[in-house]
């Protein structure tokens, strides 16, 4: 195999990449010495594989970095070595390139059932090979692996691996402009996912050939000499095309292939783009023009890059051919995509690569000023990086937002699945449902029947889905309980009017209240959009003077022996008042409510960030005040800081037990290696109180700061 290495070393320097070649020596013993006792299903050395593949990678003219990483690229997955070990004998950049290589091949295709999921899946690659050099050496390592597939005994795992093969890694191919290893992928992966038509497009094709044999040249030699006669330098190649490109044509025009008109290709290089289009206009004054087979992808690039001008014409002895015309640099980079330009040596080669409209979702491009020696510090691939893509635990690749959570994804499941989701499990550990999703992550969403979504999911969550999928179940809980207070305060009323309350006997007013269902209308006086005081004066009219007098007579007695913390001025009896969960209001506070139509007024401080969004909207501004501390406790907020040491939460919760306050919620918002910082939630009297704790918290060694959180 010491060969084999020096093939390497030859091939890399015919393009000047290699710039070490004792790096490569031991590179390539260390993966040999990692590989020893492995073998291939067809009985060879394992290390043969690696090889093969750096191989590839030198004849691209990638850089060494790239063609030791081919060499390594299975020594952390499949022996025993770390990146810590690639990373000392090697360098950090091959070390961060082994590891891209060593994730991707972690992920596997776990479930292929439909042409969204083998997108979703091509994605993950990309997003996950953030530097292009990853996915070139996967693309090569997929390629040698189907040159051998032959070997695998079991067909239906042949058959899987093609198919991933031509649903992932021949569109990522064709993404990146690598030709060559698309057209190689393709032609394997046809042979053993339809190899009855394979052969029967070789057995014409080797027909055709004999037939033909000296067509292609003659053909070619008539090009060249039509070209130069205008005095353009050129070089013509003809050749038959791929049995999966005609087999592909057939299907997509749907004929047969003798129907066919371009199954013979010629490439005419010229020296220059302008050359390109002068060599045009010679072919078609020379020969008669196919209709609609012209394309322009010089001026009009293809999203890889692709550059090269098509026509088709009827040629020579009156045979349809189809002709491309593109320069070398245009040839080269048709044939390697983004490998072609580590060949590249002159600024002026640089620049005419600039100046391609090349895939600024794939690579960043090089700066203005930048030289070819820099190429190699600018490969880092920025598509996708707005999305993550994770696993299901049965396989099925979900889509999302950079950012989004557990919940997200169990919304972007099934909206059932958000709203029963009690926890989670990521990779197989337990981790919050706020936890940001990474690329490749398999999640596992725990459910419960009894399980609802809370009102904070909705401050974390990214989705669309999500937030609108928690607010229609709040809305909907929401209704349910403005329905059961309403119907508890008209049973309430009833009663204290001496009338029995008889579901039965309201339902016979529904049209005339405006409602349909008995259960909008207890919503409604839940709310405080129908007093009810009305439904009873409906239901009993003839008792309604009595009522009357009879609560003026009660009020003006009990006025005085009633406790109420909160009081509306006006008349707004029978509305249903809300503290806000923005702000928390305590008694004590300046507050002013806002009415909003199906919550009844919801109560704000003074300078609560909430009201400056009813700014232009007075008329739902209520004037309200504290008439008197209650018995009830109502709850306040707090955030805390405290110092990362033994005691310091237990002595936060003690302070406030020993001031009389107590905890209801407590929720972690921050952690680093010093400090913790909590969002507390607290039933305490009044305003003063909650600040009486502030202050004894402030002067306790464990807590850094403590202060009232308002619009937290």
């Amino acid at each position: 195999m010491i060969e084999t290495a020096d093939r390497i070393k030859d091939t890399m320097s015919r393009f000047g990449t290699l710039a070490d070649a004792s790096v490569l020596s031991r590179a390539f013993e260390f993966g040999k010495n990692a590989h020893e006792g492995q073998f291939r299903a067809s009985g060879e050395p394992y290390y043969t594989h690696p090889v093969a593949v750096a191989n590839m990678l030198a004849g691209m003219g990638l850089d060494l970095d790239t063609v030791i990483t081919a060499l390594l690229h299975d020594t952390v997955e499949d022996c025993d070595v770390s990146l810590a070990t690639i990373e000392e004998t090697f360098g950090g950049s091959v070390a961060q390139l082994v590891d891209g290589v060593t994730k991707l091949s972690r992920i596997g295709v776990q479930n292929q059932q439909s042409t969204a999921q083998a997108e979703n899946f091509r994605k993950l690659l990309l997003a996950m090979s953030e530097d292009v050099r990853v996915l070139l050496v996967k693309l090569a390592d997929r390629t040698h692996n189907m040159r051998t597939l032959s070997f695998i005994p079991k067909e239906e795992k042949r058959t899987r691996i093609a198919r991933e093969t031509m649903e992932i890694y021949v569109p990522l191919a064709e993404r990146i402009g690598v030709t060559n290893i698309q057209n190689e992928l393709e032609d394997y992966a046809f042979g053993v996912l339809n190899p009855e038509m394979q052969q029967t497009i070789k057995n014409r094709l080797e027909f055709l050939v004999t037939e033909t044999e000296l067509i292609i040249p003659t053909i070619s030699v008539e090009l060249q000499h039509v070209v130069e006669r205008h005095e353009i330098e050129c070089s013509v190649t003809g050749r038959i095309k791929t049995p999966y490109s005609i087999w592909r044509k057939m299907q997509h025009k749907k004929v047969t292939m003798d129907q066919l008109a371009d199954i013979m290709a010629f490439r005419v290089l010229v020296p220059d783009l302008e050359s390109c289009y002068r060599t045009l206009g010679a072919v078609h004054g020379a020969y008669p023009t196919v209709m609609g087979r012209f394309k322009d992808y010089i001026s009009t690039p293809k999203r890889n890059g692709y550059q090269s001008l098509h026509t088709g014409v009827i040629g020579p002895e009156n045979h349809k051919i189809e002709i491309q015309v593109r320069t070398p640099s245009m040839h080269e980079y048709a044939e390697n995509g983004v490998a072609a330009h580590w060949s590249y040596k002159s600024k002026e080669d640089v620049d005419n690569f600039k100046k391609i409209k090349w895939i600024n979702e794939l690579v960043s491009i090089l700066d203005e000023e930048a030289g070819a020696d820099e190429f190699l510090e600018h490969t880092k691939m920025d598509l996708y990086r707005d999305q993550v893509f994770c696993f299901t635990p049965r396989g099925d690749l979900i889509a999302l937002p950079r950012g989004a959570t557990a919940v997200d994804f169990a919304f972007a499941v099934h909206t059932n699945i958000g709203i029963t989701c009690n926890g989670v499990s990521i990779n197989g550990k337990i981790r919050q449902l706020a936890t940001e999703l990474e690329n490749g992550d398999q999640v596992d969403i725990h459910t419960d029947e009894n399980a609802r979504p809370r009102a904070e999911w909705e401050a974390f969550v990214k989705t669309g889905r999500a937030k609108s999928g928690i607010r229609r179940f709040l809305r909907a809980e929401r209704v349910v309980e403005f329905s059961r207070v309403g119907k508890a305060m008209l049973q309430k009323v009833f009663r204290e009017n001496g009338k029995p309350f008889r579901q039965s006997s309201i339902e016979n007013y529904l049209t005339a209240l405006d409602v349909t269902k008995i259960e909008e209308l207890f919503a409604q006086v839940g709310e405080g959009r129908i007093p009810a005081l009305r439904i009873f004066e409906t239901v009993h009219p003839d008792a309604a003077v009595a009522v009357k007098s009879k609560s003026s007579s009660k009020n003006s007695k009990t006025a005085k022996k009633e406790t109420v913390a909160l009081k509306i001025k006006g008349d707004n009896s029978g509305t249903a008042i809300i503290m806000g969960r923005c702000c928390h209001p305590l008694p004590g506070d300046d507050v002013v409510g806002i009415f909003t139509t199906g919550k009844g007024v919801t109560v704000h401080m003074i300078g609560c960030d909430t009201l400056s969004k009813f700014n232009d909207t007075p008329e739902l501004w209520i004037d309200v005040e504290w008439e008197r501390e209650g018995p009830k406790r109502v709850s306040g907020r707090l955030k805390t800081v405290l110092s990362n040491v033994p005691g310091s939460l237990a002595a936060l919760t003690t302070v406030i037990g020993q001031q009389g306050g107590n905890i209801s919620n407590i929720h972690l918002i921050d952690r680093t290696p010093d400090f913790f910082s909590f969002q507390l939630e607290l039933d305490v009297k009044n305003v003063e109180h909650l600040r009486s704790i502030i202050g004894v918290l402030q002067s306790n060694k464990h807590i850094e700061s403590v202060e009232r959180d308002i619009n937290g």
